[in-house]
């Protein structure tokens, strides 16, 4: 009896570990990726199989069916009548960026960098305040401290003035959030929601896809996202960490629209409740329409058909024709946006790419320093951020583009996160973002040691971190 157990035992390990191979080898979307999944599978399969079951799926089960039983929240919009004229010279990265996230570049925009926590949650409790009729919060993180009892204060007060406030965040960026804080909302008449509850245990097979966007969008017609969790270290109040570089912009016209209906989108996938009847949707101009700025929000995720995300940060570097400067808390690119880097520094442009000196995850930063060596042979310049922790998610291309948002560098932000990032089409706005980016350089140290000058443990562990980059 023993030993026919054994067998079936063994039958059926086998079997599983076959299908996930073939699984991994028929969804992942780069090589290395099905790599690395095979040999976990066949080197440790039972560890393998069950991780993959839980992390190795591609897709987001039904987003995109969900999101089609709903109504078309972006037909709602008078996209066409605000779409603004696309300058010559940019006309086919801009339409590269419409056609990856699915939303048009309009005109009619108003839009402020804020910089760092102080000045953009100032910012985002005083509009707030103004809310005449909808509120929609979405981070990935909410912390049951100062801040987030300051922006629970703002929230519950909105709502006892009659707006309809909704709350959404993610359910493993938000695990140490007590339930007493979002009880206080509920209590109020807020909406708060963590799809992860909400959608039942059959979401836990989904935990490797999270959602990072972070939002705020206040009557349809200011929206507030860049990189800013809700938590007392984007002050800069953690001694851990220091001071928080972040970056976020308060974004008034059409395009709060579009970030509004995004919200929408996760709203009813997480839920199944239609918001488009419940939400503004006439997003107004900015005050002076001939002079305003022409931007689009570009959201990506596993739930698209293509990787949005990769090819958005591809479509940026190659459209540079004199720089492309990223800032990211992490560097973990896959094939092709190595390929996009190299090509541009060798074609003389110039490319920086400024990390924090300061770690918060350990794998990403021990990985990123397998790609170094290759990168900088080519020309592409790295930084390390000194004073304090860099958050931000900020890309600029030459004069006249610039984006602001949630992605990071790394390959969890390619393929396996939901993210937002606000492109600007404006060479004032991309001047802000230059003086930005100046200043943080000027406290950054360029990266000019090789890995064969690092301690030994890195030199050894950097290149075995680098096999897990399509998890990471």
């Amino acid at each position: 009896m023993t030993t026919v157990l054994a067998t079936i035992l063994a039958v059926f390990g086998a079997l599983a570990v076959a299908y996930c191979v073939w699984a991994a080898i028929a969804s992942a979307r780069t090589p290395q990726g099905a790599a690395a999944w095979v040999v976990f599978l066949v080197s440790s399969p039972w560890f393998g199989v069950p991780a993959f079951l839980v992390l190795g799926r591609r897709k987001v089960r039904d987003y995109r069916a969900a999101w089609r039983e709903s109504h078309d929240l972006f037909s709602i919009q008078d996209t066409e009548a605000s779409r603004g004229t696309l300058p010559f010279e940019r006309e086919k990265t801009l339409r590269a960026l419409e056609r990856i996230g699915g939303l048009p570049f309009t005109g009619g925009n108003e839009v402020r960098l804020l910089i760092d926590g102080g000045a953009t949650f100032d910012a985002i409790c005083a509009v707030v305040d103004s809310a005449r009729e909808s509120v929609c919060v979405q981070f990935y993180i909410i912390r049951d401290d100062g801040l987030g009892r300051r922006l629970a204060d703002h929230l519950v007060a909105a709502a006892a003035r009659g707006v309809k406030v909704r709350v959404m965040y993610d359910g493993v960026g938000s695990q140490k959030l007590p339930e007493a804080w979002a009880a206080r909302l509920r209590d109020a008449g807020v909406a708060v929601l963590n799809p992860d509850h909400s959608r039942g245990p059959t979401s836990r097979l989904e935990i490797n896809f999270r959602n990072h966007r972070k939002t705020v969008v206040v009557d349809g017609d200011v929206a507030f996202v860049g990189g800013h969790n809700v938590g007392d270290e984007y002050l800069g109040l953690d001694p851990q960490f220091g001071r928080w570089r972040d970056t976020h912009v308060e974004i008034r016209g059409p395009v709060a629209g579009q970030i509004q209906a995004v919200f929408a989108e996760d709203w009813h996938w997480a839920s199944s409740e239609s918001l488009t009847d419940d939400l503004p949707w006439e997003a107004g101009d900015a005050t002076d329409p001939e002079n305003a700025t022409l931007a689009a929000l570009v959201p990506t995720g596993p739930g698209d058909p293509i990787d949005s995300g990769s090819l958005m940060f591809f479509t940026a570097i190659t459209a540079a024709r004199d720089r492309i400067w990223i800032a990211s808390p992490y560097f973990v690119p896959d094939t092709d946006i190595m390929s996009a880097l190299v090509s541009a520094a060798l074609a003389g442009r110039d490319v920086r790419i400024l990390l924090p000196s300061t770690i918060d995850h350990y794998l990403p930063w021990l990985a990123s320093h397998a790609y170094f060596d290759e990168l900088r042979a080519t020309g592409v310049r790295f930084f390390r951020y000194c004073d304090g922790f860099l958050h931000q998610k900020v890309i600029l291309v030459d004069d006249d583009l610039a984006a602001v948002g949630t992605a990071n560098l790394d390959n969890r932000s390619f393929r396996l996160n939901f993210e937002s990032m606000v492109f600007v089409a404006d060479g004032a706005f991309a001047s802000d973002v230059e003086r930005m980016l100046s200043d943080d350089f000027v406290q950054s140290d360029e990266l000019i040691s090789a890995l064969v000058d690092q301690p030994l443990h890195i030199r050894i562990s950097s290149p075995l971190a680098r096999l897990w980059a399509p998890l990471l």
